[in-house]
């Protein structure tokens, strides 16, 4: 018996690392969702008014600012308030954790992914917040 597929989303990729962005986006829309991708933080908020994204995958480790930064300015605005933020960090002992947490982060995935994992965090996030889905 295969899992259920996720409810489609719209999903905001951010990573400065172009292809691991572009692979990523590639499959989450394999599974239904929209995705936009962003290559760095200040891409990242130029594009949010207009997408309002309901999901943000986003790396920490990003040139200029860096993943909390881009969290925290994103829980700052009225259209991303509500987003769920899920981050990717190649650390991921407890306080790596903790600081994600006070970011603004709902998860925090470590590198490298396994996408079954980030599969199941967004199944999570979407069950939890059914508002969410866009289908």
């Amino acid at each position: 018996m295969t899992a259920p597929t996720p409810r489609a989303c719209r999903i905001l990729v951010v990573d400065d690392n172009t292809d691991a962005a572009d692979m990523l986006a590639i499959l989450l829309e394999q599974l239904g969702h929209t995705t936009s991708v962003a290559n760095d933080a200040q891409q990242a908020l130029a594009m949010v008014d207009e997408l309002a994204p309901e999901l943000a995958v986003l790396d920490i480790g990003l040139p200029g600012m860096d993943g909390y930064e881009l969290a925290r300015r994103l829980r700052a605005n009225p259209i991303t308030r509500g987003t769920c933020l899920i981050a990717l960090s190649g650390y991921g002992q407890a306080s790596d954790k903790a600081q994600s947490a006070q970011a603004g982060f709902d998860a925090h995935l470590v590198k490298p992914i396994a996408f079954g994992d980030l599969r199941h965090v967004i199944e999570e996030l979407t069950e939890q917040r059914p508002e969410l889905a866009t289908s």
